[in-house]
Formats: structure tokens, C-alpha cells, sequence
């Protein structure tokens, strides 16, 4: 992951500088995509383990939190 990042942001940097060609262009934007989706899914995975401990100690998954809970902001 980190050689994409480094990618990512190398062509960002001559983006900004010279301005990228067709092909770096698309490899910008598919390096851009594939890192946005790699994040989202770490992210979803993270939430999945995330556990909810109410003030009587009790502690339940997100998951059920969230089925408990429609509207647990209000």
C-alpha cells in the first residue's frame, strides 16, 4: 500500500507542477480508486468489531446497536 500512496502522491505533486499525461492521467485515477476502496473496506471492518458498552456495562456489537437503535443520535 505504501508504494501506491507514494504513487499517488508523486503524480499529484506533478499534477500540480508540469501536468500529467493521458496515461497518468488514467493511472492517477485508478490508483486513486483502488486505494478509496481498500480504505472503505478496512473501515467497514473496523465498525463490524466495534463493540457499544451501554452505562450498565452491558455491551453489544454495533450491528445489534445499530437494529436497537434506528435513530440512536436522538
Amino acid at each position: 500500500m505504501d508504494k501506491r500512496i507514494e504513487r499517488i502522491n508523486f503524480l499529484a505533486k506533478k499534477a500540480k507542477t508540469e501536468g500529467l499525461t493521458a496515461q497518468e492521467q488514467e493511472e492517477q485515477k485508478k490508483l486513486r480508486e483502488e486505494y478509496i476502496k481498500a480504505f472503505r473496506e478496512s473501515f467497514r471492518r473496523q465498525l463490524e468489531n466495534t463493540d457499544i458498552k451501554y452505562e450498565d456495562g452491558e455491551v453489544i456489537p454495533l450491528t445489534e446497536f445499530k437494529k436497537r437503535n434506528k435513530n440512536p443520535l436522538q
